[in-house]
């Protein structure tokens, strides 16, 4: 199959991988190239950087819906386009174009989580299980009809990081079957059920700062969510204090929400709007990410709230 393959980051390299072990992918699509640390050097997005090690021509539209693009496209010819977290919209005119037409990956069971961050929101809800679905793409957002899914079991301390790493391993495989089941003509399609979707917003900074009011459950799964990026925090003593890992402790509280009620040689025991957390591992502003008994032995804690 000639595969025409659309990706930007990190989540789109292992089926871009597992593709060119079995296809032919003709030309990888990603993102420009962007400025990238203190010293601004521009750097090639993930895809591209793979894409280069096997060889595959890349390009980089500002915009791929510019009809000079959507001409390259059209000499290339190719059987169908894949794609996964590429960051554009495709025009109707590309998403007509290739043979199989375009089929995309998407980070959820669909019709649930549609939009930007499906991972992380399935760990901060709570999910107990997610996955990944293949579907024919439309010119709604994550709304064209389903073809295959995969379900994972999310572990009890799973995070929006080891949830990424994960699904993407799945995805490369689910693409692989779903291809081999439009070629051999077996494919199925199934229009989604709106009334049962939800969306996925996108992930932002400001929603990593700890609300103590809430119960200690929401907060963990907050924690975990966040973790690697952008975190969950708070502060202490007044400083910025990221929280990495965190346990629930079921208990009536009288305490008000933040207050330290208890500091053990591995944790501190923080009251909640409901039973208590135990913040287990942190990382102070300034400093390394570190489990709490290696903190508590080079820092007393004055204030016995957090949050102030």
């Amino acid at each position: 199959m000639k595969i025409v393959f659309m990706g930007t980051p990190d989540f789109s390299v292992p089926a871009l991988e597992e593709l060119a072990k079995v296809h032919q992918v003709v030309a990888v699509i990603t993102q420009q190239d962007r400025p990238k640390g203190r010293g601004h050097k521009m750097q090639y997005t993930p895809v591209k950087e793979k894409a280069l090690e096997l060889n595959i021509p890349v390009y980089q539209p500002e915009k791929v819906k510019n009809p000079e693009f959507v001409d390259i496209l059209r000499e290339i010819n190719p059987d169908v386009i894949v794609v996964i977290a590429f960051g554009q919209i495709l025009s109707k005119e590309i998403l007509d174009l290739p043979k199989y037409g375009c089929i995309n990956v998407h980070a959820s069971l669909l019709p649930k989580y549609r939009g930007a961050a499906p991972i992380q929101w399935a760990v901060i809800d709570g999910e107990e299980e997610t996955g990944v679905t293949t579907m024919y793409m439309a010119e709604g957002l994550d709304t064209g009809d389903v073809i295959d899914t995969a379900v994972i079991k999310l572990d009890e301390k799973e995070t929006g990081g080891s949830l990424f790493d994960k699904l993407a391993i799945e995805g490369g495989k689910l693409i692989v079957e779903t291809l081999s089941k439009l070629e051999n003509g077996t494919a199925t399609r199934t229009p989604q059920d709106d009334e049962k979707s939800s969306y996925a917003g996108k992930i932002t900074k400001e929603l990593g700062q700890i609300d103590f009011t809430k119960p200690a459950v929401t907060i963990e799964r907050l924690i975990r969510g966040l973790n690697p990026w952008p975190s969950a925090y708070t502060t202490l003593d007044g400083k910025a204090m990221k929280v990495w890992d965190a346990t629930v402790e079921e208990g009536n509280v009288t305490e008000q929400p933040g207050e330290i009620v208890e500091i053990a040689k591995h944790y501190i025991k923080v009251a909640t709007g409901e039973n208590y957390l135990k913040i287990n591992e942190i990382q102070l502003a300034g400093k390394k990410r570190m489990p709490m008994d290696a903190f508590l032995n080079g820092y007393t804690i004055k204030e016995n709230i957090l949050g102030l």
